[in-house]
């Protein structure tokens, strides 16, 4: 079964004094590109992080972040009241030695000061690192979830498709046969109009040969319809399988364009066009399988 590149996950770890969220994204990319934002209080573990979700999303353009929501009245981020008390002594000094109005809103001024915020960073014991690390592997699990309902639904699309495709493929022998009729009918009537006239009746055979197999569609036909059994079985041997899906939707195209080239009659051709909108949609969506 084939697996969709699109999926998300996210799972939520309760711990004491906060909450830490892991959400995980991913769309569709040739590769696998991954960006993280990770807080500062688990960054000695992003090598770790990175190496699961390389090791187990394969491919995909991934977003990996992880937020914190601290729920006690310990927080890692404090008011240095003794900077703020400070700056406030000095601003009231210089503004009654220069005569200048004090600002309006003492707060917004004071807290943009330096160092009137600061952070200590408390590193995770590694109990807490254990609950985060589950939050993410089963944020994982969430997206490679998702990733095979998706992958399943792009199956039942693209069996649909390479069933129309094969089936258009069957129409065209009844028109096949039409045209080879209305070829030889058109050939008996030119040969009609220069019986009287001299030509050379081996170069003759020669050249209705070589227009007879160009106009012969029988391998295209063949090819095609391995191409299509190819595709079905290819979706069946597993996941990863997307690059070796669009490299198949390539060649399908391909013996498609020729018939349409080779055709030479009307209803033909719009078989082959009708081909082609089923082989489009094919193509659009195996972009997005693993």
């Amino acid at each position: 079964m084939i697996q969709s590149m699109t999926g998300f996950g996210k799972v939520t770890a309760e711990l004491p004094s906060k909450k830490v969220t892991v959400e995980i994204k991913a769309l569709n990319s040739k590769q696998l590109d991954l960006s993280t934002r990770i807080p500062s209080i688990y960054k000695e573990n992003e090598m770790e992080i990175r190496s699961l979700l390389l090791q187990t999303l394969e491919r995909g353009k991934v977003e990996f972040n992880i937020f914190i929501e601290y729920i006690g009245k310990d927080t890692p981020t404090q008011i240095n009241l003794v900077a703020v008390e400070n700056y406030y002594n000095q601003i009231k000094e210089i503004a009654n030695k220069l005569n200048i109005p004090v600002p309006s809103d003492w707060f917004q001024t004071l807290l943009r000061m330096p160092d009137t915020i600061k952070s200590e960073t408390v590193e995770p014991d590694e109990t807490e690192w254990e609950t985060v690390l589950k939050a993410i592997n089963d944020a994982i699990k969430q997206l490679c979830d998702f990733r095979i309902q998706e992958g399943a639904m792009l199956q039942k699309l693209f069996e649909q498709k390479i069933s129309n495709i094969a089936h258009l493929l069957s129409d065209v022998e009844v028109y096949e046969k039409e045209r080879v009729e209305k070829i030889k009918t058109r050939i008996m009537d030119n040969l009609e109009k220069v019986a009287n006239q001299d030509y050379d009746k081996n170069r003759f055979e020669q050249e209705m040969i070589y227009y007879i197999e160009k106009l012969d569609i029988n391998e295209e036909k063949n090819r095609l319809d391995n191409h299509l059994k190819y595709f079905l079985s290819t979706m069946e041997s597993g996941h990863g399988q997307g690059k070796k899906l669009g490299f198949i939707a390539q060649e399908m195209g391909r013996e498609i364009n020729t018939l349409g080239s080779k055709s030479n009659h009307a209803e033909m051709q719009k078989i082959v066009v009708q081909m082609k909108d089923e082989l489009e949609q094919i193509k659009e969506q195996v972009l997005n399988v693993l």
